[in-house]
């Protein structure tokens, strides 16, 4: 019971987490207005901090590796459905568990993350994005710290499900 009760929790997590990453994909792999605005603020910050070289090759390349890993953590959390189909028709024997798939990915969700809420709170960036007159009302903020929270609880259960796995295998 406990163990279903932890994959129904995993699985709710992983899709929320993977539909945000995957749909902003668009914006950031295409340059949206939107998406330089974002990335052009922080720049601007980040010139005053790190030098014009850093700011500037952050306002311009920015999107590209904050989505890439996007990409990469969403691969990473359903990777379970890929893994357990290949099992299945028996391409593969062994596959790295559930668990395993869901406490990496949910462990980088939150890192990845814990970079936008910091962004978001300290830098002129802000909790609400306006660009062009529009406000987002905090919806990037509220997602990014809705995936630090819930990424960082999919890494706790399903590491400490790896660790009572370890623990009965000894």
């Amino acid at each position: 019971m406990k163990e279903k009760m932890i994959s129904t929790i995993s699985w709710l997590i992983v899709l929320w987490t993977s539909k945000v990453f995957l749909l902003s994909l668009p914006y950031k792999f295409t340059l949206h207005p939107d998406t330089q605005h974002i990335f052009g603020t922080i720049g601007q910050w980040i010139n005053g901090i790190l030098g014009d070289a850093a700011g500037i090759w952050f306002s311009n390349y920015g999107s590209y590796v904050v989505g890439a890993f996007e990409l990469i953590t969403a691969l990473v959390l359903l990777s379970p459905v890929l893994f357990w189909m290949l099992t299945k028709i028996k391409v593969i024997a062994c596959a790295p568990s559930q668990s395993m798939m869901h406490a990496i990915g949910g462990l980088m969700a939150s890192g990845v993350m814990a970079g936008a809420v910091f962004f978001h709170l300290f830098t002129p960036l802000g909790i609400e994005v306006i660009h062009e007159g529009q406000s987002d009302h905090g919806s990037l903020f509220y997602a990014a710290v809705s995936i630090l929270i819930f990424g960082f609880l999919l890494f706790v259960i399903n590491f400490m499900q790896l660790q009572s796995v370890k623990l009965k295998e000894e």
